[in-house]
């Protein structure tokens, strides 16, 4: 049985609501057929460097997942985004939730520019998209928490005995002004990401067992 570990930020300025904490709440919660042979371990950080810093660690020591999936939310974003890439920056004006800022534009010294994702993209990109959700590849995850909790993912996973898999997805915002009725009818209504979120955790059990087979 594959083991994942799916995880979401909280608020933070600008996001009163952060629907990545809701969606990772009903992923923890799925019935999927698909995903039957899937062990699903969630957790939500607190919009602090310090939390991705002490919490990320640990939480891999503790559930030694196969692959690990990471979800945030994009202000400025219309679609799904798949992050092709982690880039060895940070903000140093920009502060989380509790008012700390990085204390340097480069999170790791003397470490190449960026690294790459750990998965299959294209086969994720088509799983998403069959459930009508529109998505697509980026490769821009930002300078703030969403990019530095990916860089240390991939860290961890670089690792001997870390994660095989490490993705990071950035979803759209949820509109405060839409009606409940509305926002479920929405192309990113918290219901429709989830099936898209589903369908890319389902892709997964296929994709480790290829690189156990060396594919």
């Amino acid at each position: 049985m594959a083991a994942i570990l799916v995880t979401g930020f909280g608020r933070f300025r600008g996001v009163p609501i952060n629907p990545t904490a809701g969606l990772v709440a009903r992923l923890g919660r799925s019935r999927r057929a698909a995903l039957s042979d899937v062990r699903i371990k969630t957790h939500v950080f607190a919009n602090r460097y310090a939390a991705v810093d002490d919490g990320l660690p640990a939480l891999i020591a503790r559930e030694q997942p196969d692959a690990v999936v990471l979800f945030g939310v994009a202000a400025r974003a219309k679609n799904l985004r798949i992050e092709l890439l982690a880039r060895n920056r940070a903000s140093v004006l920009r502060p989380d939730a509790s008012r700390a800022r990085s204390a340097s534009a480069i999170i790791a010294q003397g470490a190449p520019s960026l690294q790459r994702g750990r998965f299959p993209p294209h086969r994720l990109l088509a799983a998403i998209r069959a459930t009508g959700l529109r998505a697509c590849l980026s490769h821009n995850a930002g300078a703030y928490l969403c990019n530095y909790a990916y860089w240390r993912a991939l860290e961890t996973a670089a690792r001997a005995g870390g994660p095989r898999i490490v993705v990071f997805v950035h979803i759209p915002p949820r509109s405060l002004k839409a009606k409940r009725r509305q926002a479920a009818q929405l192309p990113h209504s918290l219901s429709a990401m989830a099936r898209g979120a589903e369908a890319l955790l389902a892709a997964l059990p296929a994709t480790l067992r290829g690189s156990d087979r060396g594919a």
